[in-house]
């Protein structure tokens, strides 16, 4: 099934059996579901048991999933992207004082798969590359620092005499990601049918993922990131109180 055409432009994605499986247990804590459930859940999405169960197997066998008995959990490697994307939803974050981290690339020598894959984990920590090898953000952000990093780069706490808002102007695109933000929050609004709710809550997340999570003396007016975090917390309140409504049943 295909969500329909986005006059806005919002990042919406064709609604399959595997998306909706993974967005459900993605959002889910512990992320496993019985397939009972999982069949009761996918049911207001236009998925049928038989796609359902098709699906669940194809997952399995690619290593999206772990099967123990009737239970359905994920990977371990997509438990890394559920914690990515937690913390997306729910940012750690700390007062802000002025100062901003600093990352530099020391490692040397390094093939293209090997600079792209630094460069995603870095960017994965919401830091932004200033020059090449240099990335930094406000120090605003309570995470962990992976300690392999350690090894492929110096860490720095650092004070800009620029301006900071020009600073992180010039680091992350935040006209075009509020822009965005509330092209999604207009289409949320608008969604009534089951699916096209869960497709544009989906994008909520993708989105919230590209949030640089700046504290406020850095951000432009009216920024949405708050509304669109409200926004994805309330559906997924919703969405479970719903599937624990069906499992009763």
């Amino acid at each position: 099934m295909n969500a329909p055409p986005e006059p806005t432009g919002v990042d919406l994605r064709p609604l399959s059996a595997r998306s909706v499986v993974l967005s459900l247990l993605l959002g889910t804590h512990p992320p496993e579901l019985p397939v009972k459930d999982l069949v009761r859940a996918v049911e207001p999405f236009g998925v049928g048991g038989s796609t359902l169960r098709a699906a669940l197997s194809r997952m399995v066998a690619a290593g999206d999933l772990r099967r123990s008995d009737t239970v359905y959990g994920l990977s371990d490697r997509l438990l890394e992207r559920q914690r990515r994307q937690d913390a997306a939803v729910h940012p750690a974050t700390r007062p802000w004082g002025g100062e901003w981290e600093m990352a530099v690339v020391t490692a040397t020598g390094r093939g293209p798969a090997e600079r792209a894959g630094l460069r995603a984990r870095l960017t994965a920590l919401r830091l932004a590359e200033l020059r090449e090898g240099v990335w930094l953000r406000p120090a605003n952000l309570r995470r962990p620092w992976p300690g392999d990093l350690d090894r492929v780069t110096r860490r720095f706490t650092a004070r800009p005499e620029e301006p900071d808002p020009g600073l992180a102007a010039s680091l992350w695109p935040l006209d075009g990601w509020a822009t965005a933000a509330r092209a999604l929050l207009a289409h949320v609004a608008r969604a009534d049918r089951p699916a096209d709710r869960f497709t544009a809550l989906a994008a909520v997340v993708r989105h919230l993922l590209a949030d640089p999570v700046l504290p406020a003396p850095l951000l432009p007016a009216d920024w949405p990131g708050p509304a669109l975090r409200a926004a994805y917390t309330d559906y997924r309140r919703e969405l479970t109180e719903e599937m624990l409504g069906r499992a009763r049943r």
